[in-house]
């Protein structure tokens, strides 16, 4: 009978139930990871495209000597390019506007391609202007001793048409001149042999006419 004197093995719980209850699992601590993410690599950008010369070189309204000239291009200059038009003429931009260069005196640099194709304008309306002459006794030179020549042309404005006159020497373009010229002069150095050829062009948007070649020579 002393039994029922002892203390029960059960437990007792509030609310009259029973349950087993375990321990909460511990939280396991992040691992930081050892690997190193890549960025992404950075592409440099493109630089933008421009021209530059090592002589004067005219930039036109278009492309060809018979189109208006818009400005001159000085020796280590660059501009902007925002056209071609094949096979090698560049649009650039200047302060005066945007105009044509030839590729032959200009050296492209940076990235073309995003450079637009562009057309031609067109040659305005109209006939080539008529052709210079030379004036009766338009010749003038005097040789140095040195070497030196210096050198005066006169001829006749003959058209009423032209945007201005070419002078070459030995079939090299040497001047520019406005409309209604009618004299160059320059001292230049004579070499010999075959003289110095001089021929005047007059010239505007649709076309040009030359002169007779005129050959001097000193004694």
């Amino acid at each position: 009978m002393t039994a029922c004197n002892l203390p029960s093995t059960t437990p007792a719980h509030e609310g009259g139930s029973t349950s087993t209850q375990s321990a909460a699992p511990q939280a396991t601590p992040p691992v930081e990871s050892t690997s190193t993410r890549t960025p992404p690599q950075q592409q440099r950008p493109a630089e933008a495209p421009f021209i530059r010369v090592g002589e004067v070189v005219n930039c036109r309204t278009g492309p060809g000597i018979n189109y208006d000239r818009v400005a001159q291009i000085l020796p280590g200059d660059s501009a902007p390019v925002v056209g071609f038009f094949p096979p090698n003429y560049w649009i650039i931009s200047t302060q005066n506007g945007a105009c044509w260069i030839t590729g032959e005196f200009s050296t492209p640099m940076g990235s073309f391609s995003a450079v637009p194709t562009v057309t031609a304008p067109p040659t305005p309306p109209g006939g080539a202007p008529a052709a210079p002459t030379f004036a009766k006794n338009g010749w003038t030179w005097f040789c140095y001793g040195s070497g030196d020549t210096d050198i005066e042309l006169a001829w006749n404005d003959n058209a009423d048409n032209e945007k201005g006159y070419r002078v070459y020497r030995n079939g090299e373009l040497i001047a520019e001149l406005p409309a209604n010229s009618a004299s160059f002069k320059e001292t230049t150095p004579y070499l010999g042999g075959a003289g110095l050829q001089y021929t005047v062009e007059a010239f505007n948007q649709s076309g040009s006419a030359s002169a007779l070649t005129e050959i001097l020579f000193c004694n």
